[in-house]
């Protein structure tokens, strides 16, 4: 007796414990097609706002007046924040995908800018076109990948808990065609990110100056070729074609190209006093051999040999073998946001890649500064009381009415951010906040 009440107990033992574990696979199943339908759903909603983002920047460039580009840009702003949010949906926490987002927020902080302000009286300049063609171009290229991952992912039944799977355990043979495809985008943006030099500024000049600070004589085409000979570091002179600017341009010109040994180079330098304004060096960059610190004093030695003296460094980035780093032109211990110069060197030797002085040659002078209205420390009661601040300093900078203003700079922390915050140091105003982007963290494989 006492044997078949044991055989019932355990019976029903063995089957309660099939019902709660069915239960728990049933619960479990429910979870995991609910993720998966959130991850497709942002995905192709991904796909959407590219694909909308992409045409209103083409729209934009077609338009001309104020009545529709304010509006149109506004969107295009509202497009990029729910691209973003789609991003953030997806399982990519362990996949690198920072250049992706930070051309959104390029793409976001771009229109948004120019949408408040007042394009009947300061209409889109010539560069601002070029950075919206840009900008079409490479979301074209995003639009086109994220299609191709579509149809994919349609046509095959992709999955992607899968991915999340591939991406914990790092499986280099699981069916990594989602993934592939999101390495492509990331690759795509990088050309972007490199190509405009990828370093944002805050404060610097928005509005279209006259060339202010060019000084010197008029040089001619031979002395042209010999200053461009020296910048390109080409031995042939006769490897270079120069090239004369036409009547309208907004400054007179040379511009001087050359291609040669896998090298292939392209710069604006000014017919008065023959100043670079612009240059840009394209070969393959190999592996650093230089720090980011080295290639800081690279770069230096580049400005002094150009005759731009109390250049102070304000921010530097590394992008892949590529150091990126931005002056500022100091009168008395005062950084000028305006007079910026950007400078780009290979760190596997040193070279000069890339440059640009049109923002100091437009505003640079010696500046009747007045005197702070307002000590440091009363300036720093207008900073948000949460953030630490850990830097002080005097700066000028261009508000978003195009007008230069003193301010006090502080660098500050608030939990895991460092923020850039300016306080007009005559009424107290907060001009500016800069959220400052971080360095990139690199993750280790798990042994």
């Amino acid at each position: 007796m006492i044997r078949w009440i044991l055989v019932a107990v355990l019976a029903l033992a063995v089957g309660a414990t099939g019902i709660w574990g069915y239960q728990e696979h049933q619960e479990k199943n429910a979870i995991l097609v609910q993720a998966e339908n959130t991850y497709q759903r942002s995905f192709h909603d991904l796909s959407y706002h590219m694909d909308l983002l992409h045409d209103q920047i083409g729209t934009t460039l077609a338009m001309n007046t104020r009545e529709r580009l304010s509006p149109q840009l506004a969107d295009i702003w509202r497009l990029t924040s729910e691209a973003h949010n789609d991003v953030g949906q997806l399982p990519l926490a362990l996949l690198p995908f920072n250049k992706t987002e930070e051309f959104l927020s390029d793409i976001g902080d771009f229109s948004y800018n120019t949408a408040i302000r007042d394009l009947e009286k300061d209409p889109l300049s010539d560069e601002e076109t070029k950075n919206l063609e840009s900008l079409y171009e490479t979301s074209g290229e995003i639009r086109d990948e994220l299609r191709n991952v579509q149809h994919l992912v349609l046509e095959n039944n992709l999955r992607w808990m899968d991915v999340q799977l591939a991406l914990a355990t790092n499986d280099q043979q699981a069916d990594n065609t989602i993934i592939d495809g999101f390495e492509t985008v990331e690759k795509t943006v990088e050309g972007y990110s490199e190509g405009n030099m990828g370093v944002s500024m805050t404060g610097t000049s928005k509005k279209k100056h006259e060339y202010q600070s060019l000084n010197g004589q008029n040089i001619n085409e031979q002395q042209a070729t010999e200053r461009a000979q020296r910048m390109f570091e080409v031995e042939d002179p006769g490897d270079i074609r120069i090239t004369k600017s036409g009547d309208g341009a907004e400054i007179a010109t040379y511009s001087a190209s050359f291609h040669k040994d896998g090298r292939d180079g392209y710069m604006d330098m000014s017919i008065k006093g023959g100043h670079p304004l612009s240059l840009i060096i394209n070969r393959e960059v190999k592996e650093p051999g230089i720090s980011l610190n080295e290639g800081m004093n690279k770069a230096e030695k580049y400005l002094k040999n150009m005759g731009l003296d109390n250049m102070e460094l304000f921010q530097s980035s590394q992008y892949d073998s590529v150091g990126v780093y931005n002056f500022l032109y100091s009168q008395d211990d005062i950084r000028m946001y305006p007079d910026s110069v950007q400078v780009k060197v290979a760190l596997d030797n040193g070279d000069l890649l890339g440059f640009t002085s049109r923002d100091y040659f437009m505003n640079h002078q010696e500046r009747d500064l007045p005197k702070p209205e307002l000590s440091e420390e009363e300036a720093k009661e207008k900073v948000n009381q949460n953030v630490d601040i850990q830097e002080h300093r005097l700066a000028v900078i261009e508000n978003d009415s195009g007008e230069e203003v003193l301010t006090h700079e502080f660098l500050g922390v608030l939990g895991n951010d460092t923020y850039r915050i300016f306080i007009n140091a005559e009424n107290g105003a907060e001009e500016k906040v800069e959220k400052l982007k971080g360095a990139e963290e690199k993750f280790e494989d798990a042994v």
